[in-house]
C-alpha cells in the first residue's frame, strides 16, 4: 500500500509581514495549526488559484478534503485548473469563510497511484459521495509550504502564518 507522507507535523508559528495593518508583534493571540486544520477539514468548498501560461491569475471554487496533512482535488483533465498546473503546479488554496480563513500555499502533485487513491476514497465519498479510485480524471495533492490564517473580527491579534518544512 502507498504510504503517505504528511508535512511536518508542528510548522513554524509566526506573525505575518502586513505592513501598515497593526498586526500585533506579540506572540499572544497566534492561532494554533490545530485550528488551521479544523477549519480546513470543515471547509466544503473552496478557491484554488493557479497561474495561467502567461501569468495571469486563475481562480475557481472547488471540492476537496484535508486529509493526513494534505489538501486534495480533482478536476476535469480539460479544466483551466487541470492545464495551468500541468504547466506550473504551484497554487494556493483557500478555505469558504474568508471570516475565518485558512490560505494554503503549496504545489500540487498529480496522483497516480491506484493504491493512494483508494486509501483516499472514505474521506472523497465520505464529504461528497464522489468515488477518486477509478483514476478517470485528475487527482492531485497540496502539501502545505506557507499557510495564512485570520479571525476577522480580531485581525491584527490573530493573523497567523505558519512555515513548513519542505
Amino acid at each position: 500500500m502507498a504510504r503517505l507522507r504528511q508535512s511536518e507535523a508542528s510548522p513554524r508559528t509566526e506573525r505575518p509581514n502586513i505592513p501598515d495593518y497593526g498586526i500585533s508583534k506579540s506572540k499572544a493571540g497566534l492561532l494554533p495549526w490545530k485550528w488551521a486544520e479544523k477549519m480546513l477539514a470543515e471547509s466544503r468548498e473552496y478557491w484554488i488559484c493557479t497561474v495561467r501560461s502567461d501569468g495571469r491569475p486563475h481562480a475557481m471554487i472547488i471540492w476537496g478534503f484535508w486529509f493526513e496533512g494534505a489538501f486534495w482535488f480533482g478536476t476535469g483533465r480539460r479544466t483551466q485548473k487541470a492545464r495551468n498546473l500541468a504547466k506550473n503546479p504551484n497554487c494556493i488554496i483557500g478555505t469558504q469563510d474568508a471570516a475565518e480563513a485558512v490560505i494554503l500555499e503549496g504545489v500540487a502533485e498529480l496522483v497516480t497511484d491506484v493504491d493512494l487513491r483508494r486509501k483516499l476514497e472514505p474521506a472523497s465519498f465520505g464529504k461528497y459521495g464522489i468515488n477518486v479510485s477509478d483514476g478517470a480524471e485528475p487527482f492531485y495533492r497540496v502539501r502545505p509550504r506557507r499557510a495564512f490564517g485570520l479571525i476577522e473580527k480580531t485581525f491584527p491579534k490573530t493573523a497567523t502564518r505558519w512555515s513548513f518544512k519542505t
